[in-house]
């Protein structure tokens, strides 16, 4: 361990047990108890109020009241940081959980409970592959998988995982995929056998404006929506996209990345939406009704 963290490690155990031994801090760092002693003096030559004391109840310890000089943050980029980190200790995170305690102590702050996040109904399984994911993408190593389309189309991938997206009720992986040579978002849920490979890669996610120009093709969607779907309009679209006509049904202007997923959401409204714009988007939902309805005759 270096000095300056070890230095660090020990005004941060103090401030928990507020006197422990020399031999206990040897221990822990694997120095000797005479290494602890100079970095005690380098403590105190830096205006920590460290202190050793001899005898029975003797020990290391601090200062009654101390808590680290804060000056370098504000009051509220304290709390922010503290909030930040709260929150992603709720995406399951243990790291970040001991992240959150011991800057909550040098900041002399109570954690206050702010957010909750439950995430129960992905199951194990779903947990173990978000996990699997989230290290992919950390340590930048590819990751193969099966993958199921909105078409229940089976293909085998593997990609470079760049960006974890919650949208509309759902976790997607954002990527670039080797077999289609270019960037892909794949719904998480529908991501089977995933497994880490030993290959790096070196990629970094594009800018948003880039991803929306030139990566992930996006389709301007002009959709109306009959009243009787009125909480789906509320519950799965922002205000700024929804104009209510005369007659009590919506006009929806939205811009969703386009592939299989949009087409199937567009026809879970069956009979009660209807697109307007574009043309070929029109044309694909129609062939869609066609090659069901042959299902049925």
């Amino acid at each position: 361990m270096q000095v300056n963290n070890r230095l660090f490690e020990i005004v941060y155990i103090l401030m928990q047990k507020r006197k422990t031994t020399a031999k206990e801090l040897a221990d822990r760092f694997e120095v000797s108890t005479r290494t602890i002693y100079r970095d005690i003096e380098t403590l105190s030559t830096a205006n920590i109020p460290i202190y050793a004391s001899k005898g029975k109840d003797g020990g290391i310890g601090l200062l009654d009241e101390y808590v680290l000089n804060k000056t370098i943050l504000s009051e509220e980029e304290q709390n922010q940081i503290l909030f930040a980190l709260q929150g992603m200790k709720k995406v399951k995170g243990q790291d970040e959980k001991d992240i959150l305690e011991r800057l909550s102590i040098l900041f002399n702050k109570k954690i206050n409970d702010w957010i909750k996040i439950d995430f129960s109904n992905w199951g194990n399984v779903q947990e173990e592959r978000f996990d699997i994911i989230k290290s992919a993408i950390l340590n930048k190593q590819l990751v193969q998988f099966i993958y199921y389309n909105s078409n229940g189309e089976e293909s085998k991938r593997i990609v470079e995982p760049l960006q974890i997206w919650f949208k509309d009720k759902s976790w997607y992986l954002v990527s670039y995929c080797k077999l289609k040579q270019d960037y892909r978002i794949f719904k998480i849920a529908r991501i089977k056998d995933i497994k880490i490979l030993q290959e790096h890669f070196e990629r970094e996610l594009p800018k948003e404006e880039k991803n929306e120009k030139h990566n992930f093709k996006i389709i301007e969607l002009v959709l109306e929506i009959n009243k009787a779907m009125t909480y789906r309009v509320y519950d799965e679209f922002e205000s700024k996209e929804i104009t209510k006509k005369e007659d009590g049904n919506f006009i929806v202007k939205v811009k969703y990345p386009e592939n299989e997923w949009i087409y199937g959401y567009i026809l879970s409204f069956g009979e009660y939406a209807r697109v307007l714009n574009p043309g070929y988007a029109k044309n694909r939902i129609k062939d869609k009704l066609q090659r069901t309805l042959k299902n049925y005759l």
